[in-house]
């Protein structure tokens, strides 16, 4: 489950970076110890399938980070506690503080250190946004892409702080 809080932390800071924020300061906190609430009008767990899957207005929250979404399917490793893949989809929402991301399905690979946002993909921090086809992050390397099509482009939209001062005068 501490895979849960790494997918949400990464999403919402990749996308301050992608979109040039210019406030310098990273929000990133150590969330590993903090407990995991996941709400949802249905939970399956197969355990030999190593697998459990929350359905109806999915609600998993860790510290300052919470999902929401139609289903979470989570897919264990081996190991107790591995979690190998995160799946949220129908209505992906993602919230931490002003940081909102939103997607029809948000896939989170555990070994490959990577999270993949489709259908719609859209980050928000503040007034600004970004979206286009497809929105990847590599958590790792604390890189973000954000690749589109002929029908989709890439769209950015950055405002700039305000300036201080006399801006009329030079």
């Amino acid at each position: 489950m501490k895979i849960l809080y790494a997918v949400l932390m990464v999403i919402c800071l990749s996308a301050s970076q992608a979109m040039a924020a210019t406030s310098g300061n990273s929000t990133y906190k150590d969330r590993s110890n903090l407990p995991i609430t996941i709400k949802s009008n249905e939970l399956s767990a197969d355990n030999k399938g190593k697998t459990a899957i929350f359905k109806g207005k999915v609600v998993a929250k860790q510290g300052d980070v919470t999902i929401y979404s139609d289903t979470l399917n989570i897919s264990y490793g081996d190991e107790k506690n591995d979690v190998e893949k995160i799946e949220a989809t129908g209505n992906v929402r993602i919230v931490q503080g002003n940081r909102i991301g939103t997607a029809s399905r948000a896939v989170f690979e555990s070994k490959l250190g990577k999270i993949t946002m489709t259908g719609n993909p859209r980050v928000m921090q503040g007034a600004d946004t970004i979206s286009g086809k497809i929105i990847t992050f590599f958590i790792d390397e604390e890189k973000s892409a954000v690749s589109g099509d002929g029908d989709s482009r890439v769209i950015t939209i950055i405002h700039p702080p305000a300036r201080t001062g006399n801006a009329g005068s030079r």
